[in-house]
């Protein structure tokens, strides 16, 4: 076995304990944080305490000890503790297994070395291990049952455990697969979140302490050296405790810690599992400890290019020499472990074994954000379960916690169709005013009635349920407008999902149609009351003031019906009607955020920009909350990603619960390329609504994105569950597996995604065309987009033929076909003048030596204000003068095309032009980085059009850089792009990448 002080294993198998007896401690005291109460914890067990905390138990005579103070086995120490092994041995003392006879339970029994037990210092420290051991009680941490002392030892007994540490498991197996080291130190980052928060660091994290039992459930061990941070009288500074491998450079120096150390130590751990190595390594203590406080850790990709880089990032992050760059918590720790491994927060309660297995997530830039389906300004989608204050013997302590509501149609009484489908939205609004309540897409529960058993297209009471019922909506509000006399009235009732019981009722009446708007505020507050809102009835009406105020109530209606025409798909007349509603009260802001939303949807990017800025012209006729929406939306179209994050975060400070913010906060953190906080917020948004599409989609593709392909399937996977029909399942699925070189899966994936009807048909085109092109197939891919397109122009999809037009252009030049190449551009252009897919035709210019006539191109796109369209701009000038054998120039341009914007394609012709400059180890690092982050070039512009057949071309210029370099990993590179494009036997490359290698 191991020599460590706290080592609890065994290799014999252990008969299971008993359950406790009565004597055992009480549940009271076991989870007491306080350290008062282990005094009657000790009483309990009917066992006095001395004045110095050390229990006492009946002695015979001093136990029979073996040579070196060790004891045999069979040694019943204070008539009470039966020794049955030897576990391990430190520079504290000796950890036996043994039984304690009394409760009949196996123990772990760590005794002080005798020559010690005169020094209280360490007394006072093994003392100390169970106070705070008591005020941490988690399943991840190892339980202290006693103090004692008997036969002339001093001694703790612990919970014993069968299983090994990780300095034995690195022995063994000298490292681990990261996603199996992962979960180990997730399990550990949630027991320190406990102790944490209890102002208790460890000091010691180390791999000695931390044990894994038969399930593979961590453990962390030995608070020994653990101090409180506000324990009075400890000492905080100047006190060296802790082992230098692991120690945090604070902690090297004597500094003040706080729990960011132990979150260094434990990063340093993580690195050592996946490496086998430690970040650290010296031949001395004292180099070790230089070497932390001096120099950053090596990043885990360049120890070996086979660790996922986001998970580099992580344990990079935690190894941060000064603390406030590293992690603030355990617990941020932990989201980002799961994020990577793709596990769902409801996942945590069991967070060992099976529970563990990666999930999957990601999704790139803003192709999904809340306004590509829908008017932002609408409603937040919120899946949330029934708000535990209608559940029996519940309280109202949680009532802030999310809820989601649906509104189902109301019943109209008075024949008049102008309040078909008008007063809803409206009422959706008044609800969220209150920051915890989501109204759920009335147009999404709508597409859901029709699913039912009984479809239907209304969503009267009875589909409105189950609608609800299906999505984990907490309640439904029916309501019923009629005629009395001259008068109106509109009453509202807010039902529980599952019960149908009555959770509040309201009722109004109102002199004229445009005056029934005004009873809407009023209406919801009482609803808004007995969902938890505490905010006083004149509040709310005051916030609504002239939100709810519009001239007409035609202009409602036109809005509502817009909304109906929008949800269906089609655009044109949402547009038109939206346009209508402005026109009948041209101060009706929502009406102008319709337009853009929609306009947005069509392509129109500049309309949808001017249509956003009427709607801010008249933000005080908007609630506040969709004053956030309509900024965050108007930044979105105008591309300015950083106020767009500003904007959604003052949204959700105030709104926490709204998922709209929170899904498109990602996309705006994608705007930025931060991609790791795009997949945060995204799976945030994900938590708060489930069963939104949108949502995890997003998380999919940024997952995707981040190179994190197992969460991108599990949430593509996740997506065709709840969705069967949708093609973006079946999309994501496939990139995910090409992520994973798993070709054959995903051709098979593909082939599946045909089947989808029309639009499913023609994604599986292009889908399996770019496949073969990543393979060298080219005369298939050609084969098989010349169908596409066909399809594509008799359905009169103009942006897919152009799509594909593009990616026939590049295979043509594949094959060296230039004027056929030149011709499909031209084509791409005629069906679609986008910014894509100018800048996909000028590198088809470029590469078929029609230099004037891409620069005609670049000139059109850098005329543009957004950034993105300036670095295209700046790549078509840059591949150029590439082309033109001027690589400085290349170089030149295609360096301030980054500082524009950092995408993947910069740093491929980045690449190229170091490479033509004979600049061979800028080039390989351009390269490294394109294969470090081939995640993104799955969907290069995140718009459903696959581009992974640009990753080959990597590999074979990667190995000419490098042996430029001399370096013999060339003849990886090369061998990389034979194994891809080799057996097609095609590719024009393929006799140089095989003189080059001899093969």
């Amino acid at each position: 076995m191991p020599s460590s002080e706290a080592t609890f294993v065994g290799n014999e198998p252990a008969n299971p304990p008993k359950p406790p007896s009565k004597l055992d401690l009480p549940k009271e005291a076991v989870q007491s944080s306080k350290s008062e109460d282990l005094h009657a914890a000790f009483v309990a067990t009917k066992t006095p305490l001395t004045p110095e905390g050390w229990s006492i138990s009946n002695t015979r005579a001093p136990a029979p000890a073996i040579p070196h103070g060790e004891f045999a086995p069979g040694t019943v120490l204070g008539d009470r503790y039966e020794i049955l092994a030897l576990l391990g041995q430190g520079g504290m003392g000796a950890v036996y297994k043994a039984r304690d006879t009394e409760l009949d339970r196996l123990v772990a029994l760590k005794i002080i070395r005798p020559e010690l037990t005169t020094n209280p210092e360490i007394l006072k420290r093994f003392k100390q291990e169970l106070i705070l051991a008591r005020q941490v009680t988690h399943r991840n941490v190892i339980r202290i049952f006693d103090l004692g002392q008997a036969d002339g030892f001093k001694f703790i007994t612990m919970e014993y455990l069968e299983g090994q540490d990780l300095r034995a498991v690195l022995r063994e197996q000298g490292k681990l697969a990261p996603a199996e080291a992962a979960k180990i130190i997730l399990q550990i980052c949630r027991a320190l979140e406990v102790a944490h928060g209890e102002g208790v660091i460890h000091r010691d994290l180390k791999p000695q302490n931390i044990m894994l039992d038969a399930n593979g459930r961590a453990y962390v061990m030995d608070f020994g050296i653990a101090r409180s941070a506000y324990l009075p009288g400890m000492t905080q500074t100047g006190a060296l405790v802790g082992t230098p491998e692991y120690m945090s450079p604070e902690q090297a120096k004597g500094e003040k810690l706080d729990e960011r150390s132990d979150l260094f130590s434990l990063g340093t751990i993580l690195y050592e599992l996946i490496v086998g190595q430690s970040p650290y390594y010296s031949d001395t203590p004292l180099a070790t400890l230089w070497k932390r406080i001096q120099e950053k850790a090596k990043p885990l990709t360049e120890i070996d290019p086979t660790v996922p880089k986001p998970l580099s990032d992580i344990v990079a992050k935690a190894l941060e020499i000064e603390p406030e760059n590293r992690f603030a918590s355990a617990q941020e720790f932990a989201q980002h472990l799961e994020l990577w491994l793709g596990i769902s927060p409801s996942m945590i309660g069991s967070i060992t074994d099976q529970a563990l297995v990666p999930s999957v997530v990601q999704k790139p830039i803003w192709k999904y954000t809340a306004i590509a389906t829908m008017v932002l300004l609408l409603l937040a989608i919120a899946v949330l379960g029934i708000p535990k204050k209608f559940l029996p013997g519940s309280s109202t302590k949680n009532a802030h916690q999310p809820v989601s509501v649906l509104v189902a149609d109301f019943t109209n009484h008075t024949g008049d169709p102008i309040f078909d489908d008008t007063l809803e939205p409206m009422f959706n609004f008044a609800l969220e005013g209150a920051g915890f309540i989501n109204a759920f897409n009335r147009g999404n529960a709508r597409k859901l009635a029709g699913q039912l058993p009984h479809p239907t297209d209304k969503l009267d009471e009875q589909p409105a349920r189950l609608v609800a019922l299906s999505q984990g909506i907490g309640a439904v509000v029916t309501g019923e407008l009629s005629r009395r006399g001259d008068k109106y009235s509109l009453s509202t009732t807010a039902l529980d999902t599952v019960s149908g019981n009555v959770i509040a009722k309201a009722e109004a009446t109102a002199e004229t149609k445009d005056a029934l708007l005004l009873t809407i505020p009023k209406l919801a507050a009482p609803i808004r009351k007995a969902l938890g809102d505490a905010t006083p009835e004149s509040v709310q009406l005051q916030a609504a003031g002239g939100a709810f105020t519009t001239s007409s109530l035609e202009a409602v209606h036109q809005y509502g019906v817009a909304m109906n025409q929008q949800f269906a798909g089609n655009f044109d007349a949402a547009l038109h009607s939206f346009a209508k509603a402005a026109e009948l009260d041209p101060n009706f802001a929502r009406a102008y955020a319709g337009e853009a939303a929609v306009a947005g949807n069509l392509g129109q990017f500049q309309d949808a920009e001017k249509y956003a800025k009427l709607a801010m012209e008249h933000v005080d006729r908007m609630t506040e909350r969709e004053r956030f929406r309509i900024r965050g939306m108007y930044y979105i179209r105008t591309e300015n990603w950083q106020k767009c994050v500003e904007e959604y975060s003052e949204l959700l400070k105030q709104y926490p619960a709204d998922n709209i913010g929170r899904n498109n906060i990602a996309a705006c953190y994608a705007g930025l390329r931060d991609m790791p906080k795009a997949v945060e917020e995204a799976r945030r948004a994900v938590e708060l609504a489930p069963k939104d599409l949108l949502a995890r989609n997003n998380y999919s593709l940024y997952s995707c994105y981040i190179g994190d392909f197992q969460t991108c399937e599990r949430e593509g996977r996740e997506i065709r569950k709840l969705n069967p029909s949708s093609e973006d399942g079946f999309l994501l699925v496939g990139y995910a597996q090409l992520g994973q070189s798993q070709l054959p899966q995903a051709t098979e994936t593909y082939q599946e995604l045909q089947k989808l009807g029309p639009r499913g048909a023609s994604l599986s085109a292009s889908a399996l065309a770019n496949l073969a092109l990543y393979e060298g197939k080219y005369r298939l891919a050609q084969q098989t987009l010349e169908t596409g397109i066909a399809a594509d122009l008799a359905a009169k999809e103009p942006d897919r033929a152009a799509d594909n037009f593009a990616m026939l252009a590049y295979a043509q030049l594949l094959q060296g076909a230039k004027q056929p190449a030149l011709a499909s551009a031209n084509k791409a252009i005629a069906n679609s003048p986008s910014e894509k897919i100018r800048f996909l035709a000028a590198r088809t210019l470029v590469d078929a030596g029609e230099i004037p006539k891409a620069h005609e191109l670049a000139a059109t796109l850098g005329s543009q204000l957004q950034s993105e369209p300036q670095a295209y701009s700046k790549l078509i000038l840059g591949e150029a003068a590439l082309k033109e054998h001027d690589p400085k120039k290349a170089v030149q341009l295609l360096t301030e095309a980054q500082k524009l914007v950092d995408i993947w394609i910069v740093h491929f012709d980045l690449g190229r032009a170091y490479l033509e400059a004979g600049a061979f180890a800028e080039a390989d690092s351009e390269f490294d980085r394109c294969i470090k982050r081939r995640g993104e070039v799955l969907e290069l512009f995140s718009d459903d059009m696959p581009t992974y057949s640009y990753l080959p071309a990597v590999y074979y210029f990667q190995g000419k850089a490098r042996e430029g370099l001399k370096s013999p990993g060339a003849s990886d590179s090369y061998k990389r792009y034979l194994e891809i494009r080799g057996k097609a036997g095609e590719d024009s490359l393929l006799p140089d990448v095989r003189r080059r290698t001899n093969r």
